[in-house]
């Protein structure tokens, strides 16, 4: 589980920091002028925000399976993280809030 919590910071990193925007599905699929119409840093940040806060989810599931020796916590968590981030994440970027 530690490799998709790496995972969702790397990608983090990668929408925020190196403008890989092609990332965010359907976004590239859009023409100049409708991109034109989305605050795309904004939508960035929470793509990275949102990767870490799952990221530190299943990795904290992670530490607290090997502290507790019960290996249900680390899939728990990835399942938490999952059920809350994926949401949040699809909810939050579609709002008015990142349209110009």
């Amino acid at each position: 589980m530690i490799g998709a919590a790496l995972l969702f910071i790397v990608l983090g990193i990668l929408i925020k920091y190196g403008k890989m925007y092609f990332l965010i599905a359907g976004y590239n699929t859009l023409s100049k002028e409708e991109k034109e119409k989305f605050d795309i840093k904004g939508i960035a940040t929470v793509f990275r925000n949102t990767m870490f806060g799952m990221a530190g989810c299943i990795i904290l599931g992670y530490f607290m399976a090997q502290k507790f020796e019960n290996q249900d916590i680390d899939f728990i968590m990835f399942i938490v993280a999952m059920v809350v981030g994926i949401p949040y994440l699809l909810i939050t970027t579609n709002s008015k809030k990142y349209k110009v």
